[in-house]
């Protein structure tokens, strides 16, 4: 993916350097002991959470079939090709 100024990142707050790469993402705001977050910052956590947890889902449910979780020992010009199809059985399974 190649970052452009119409490209929003959706980050979790592991990422906190990103901002110095690309200025166009959303971050959560973290808390401290001496800090606590506001209604608003977590109004505001509570949103970009519900926007990532839609990818973090699919990404779950693709590990499943263990391609993206351990190393692929296939060939490399096939794996395209192989993810394709475990996606397409991803999108069958949500549309039944």
């Amino acid at each position: 993916m190649r970052w452009t100024k119409e490209r929003c990142g959706i980050t979790d707050s592991g990422y906190t350097g990103i901002k110095k790469l690309q200025s166009n993402t959303k971050l959560p705001k973290k808390s401290t002991k001496k800090k606590p977050l506001t209604k608003e910052e977590k109004g505001q956590n509570r949103k970009i959470s519900s926007e990532r947890v839609v990818n973090e889902n699919v990404i779950g449910s693709l590990k499943r079939f263990k391609i993206i979780n351990d190393r692929y020992r296939n060939r490399r010009k096939r794996f395209g090709l192989r993810f394709n199809l475990i996606a397409g059985i991803h999108n069958m399974e949500l549309n039944q």
